[in-house]
């Protein structure tokens, strides 16, 4: 661990000189030599990385809704090749750069804060071996050396001797005590963090890559550190115990305002919206409006959440407009809509048309021969049938062809092939 703080030494300077800044300040209010002076300015560094850390965490929630996006494909991918786990990696890869995808996205922010976590590790370690560093000067190094945090040294670990955890003036019990529950409140709240974007932002029916990276994350990080964190002193243990309590409320945050679509927390903050709009019977805020607007804009695209919502406002007497606003009338659920236009009468058939066709005109002929459109009615399937075994007088004459010369002429046309006359003359 001193050998990768050393790495990360360029970066001291600056993070011994915030933290000096910070307990200027609290140290004036606390004391100069109080835990609660050093141990603020600690907490203080970490909400300002944080907050310069903020462009990452929306970049890592841009990635976050591609994967999502991307979730369809995946799987697909993923039943075409699950007999060939090598081609179903390469088709995988090759999704996530057409798209411009990158899956380790949600790890920009722990990587992006590394250097000052173990720039801060090698400020502390120097701090408790009596040495100087960066901007810490002699008195600064007496002052946090003197601090305690409930009893414990800031510069103390949970490995050291009792020998030199007494040179910091503090009892070994005590340092032991106060770091195992700071280690375990900070596995702790690495978990939950994990485990709340798991089972309220991500859809878990979708396996692939991108939600096995997760899964694994949720129980490693937490089992690392609590391995770790017998090793860190701690102002370390307060720094990033500070760390996850800050993503852990981000991450709230996030969820309950932006949540992904087709999240279980998606339907709940629908379901505050639909509340929201249905008391006050309109959309009182600009960023609701784009959400309204967003999901009208969707049209059939939308997911299960955003069609229960457009059907609760319209059981509720209000109809979504494409501006995000609401206004009040009498609309069916989006559901009975589509049953009714699927209950229209469909096309007949070539053959019920041709049925229908012949039948029609036989019950809407004039009254002058019924008696005998009904005995053609009757007789034209047996035509068919008997029309070879019929003598050729009996069969009904063709009309005349209007090129013909008589009717001679038009009975002798009407004969096929060979049967017709070479002469006029001949009968």
């Amino acid at each position: 661990m001193d050998t990768i703080a050393s790495f990360f030494s360029f970066i001291t300077t600056p993070v011994s000189w915030v933290i000096v800044q910070f307990h200027t300040v609290y140290g004036a209010i606390f004391g100069p030599d109080t835990g609660w002076a050093w141990g603020l300015s600690i907490v203080s560094l970490v909400v300002l990385i944080r907050i310069c850390l903020i462009p990452l965490f929306v970049k890592q929630i841009k990635s976050t809704r591609n994967m999502q996006v991307l979730q369809p494909k995946m799987k697909a991918i993923q039943e075409r090749y699950k007999n060939d786990k090598q081609r179903q990696s390469e088709e995988m890869m090759k999704l996530y750069k057409e798209t411009g995808t990158n899956p380790l996205s949600s790890c920009l922010p722990i990587l992006a804060q590394s250097p000052f976590f173990f720039a801060l590790y090698h400020v502390l370690s120097s701090i408790a071996s009596g040495k100087t560093i960066g901007v810490i000067n002699q008195s600064l190094l007496d002052s946090a050396r003197q601090a305690h945090i409930f009893g414990a040294p800031l510069a103390a670990k949970f490995t050291d001797s009792a020998d030199k955890v007494a040179s910091l003036d503090a009892t070994q019990i005590s340092v032991r005590v106060v770091t195992a529950i700071m280690i375990v409140l900070m596995s702790a709240s690495q978990f939950y963090t994990q485990r709340q974007l798991m089972t309220k932002n991500v859809d878990l029916t979708v396996k692939t890559p991108y939600m096995q990276q997760q899964k694994m994350l949720m129980y490693i990080f937490p089992v690392i550190f609590m391995v770790m964190g017998i090793n860190f002193p701690v102002g370390v243990l307060v720094y990033w115990l500070t760390t996850n309590v800050w993503t852990m409320g981000q991450q709230m945050y996030v969820i309950n305002q932006n949540p992904t679509p087709g999240s279980k927390a998606q339907d709940q903050y629908l379901q505050r919206l639909l509340k929201g709009i249905t008391t006050h019977s309109e959309v009182r805020s600009k960023r609701r409006r784009n959400i309204v607007s967003a999901i009208v804009a969707k049209g059939p695209d939308r997911n299960d959440n955003e069609r229960k919502f457009i059907n609760s406002l319209s059981k509720s007497g209000l109809v979504a407009q494409a501006d995000g606003t609401v206004i009040k009338g009498e609309a069916l659920p989006e559901g009975e809509s589509h049953a009714t236009k699927r209950q229209q009468p469909k096309r007949q058939p070539k053959s019920k048309r041709h049925t229908g066709g012949g039948q029609q005109p036989a019950s809407k002929t004039s009254g002058t021969k019924p008696s005998d459109d009904a005995a053609d009615a009757d007789a034209a399937p047996k035509t068919s049938l008997q029309k070879n075994d019929e003598p050729k007088d009996s069969q009904p004459k063709q009309p005349p062809r209007k090129n013909g010369s008589g009717g001679a002429r038009a009975k002798a046309g009407a004969r096929k092939g060979q049967q017709r006359p070479k002469h006029p003359t001949k009968k």
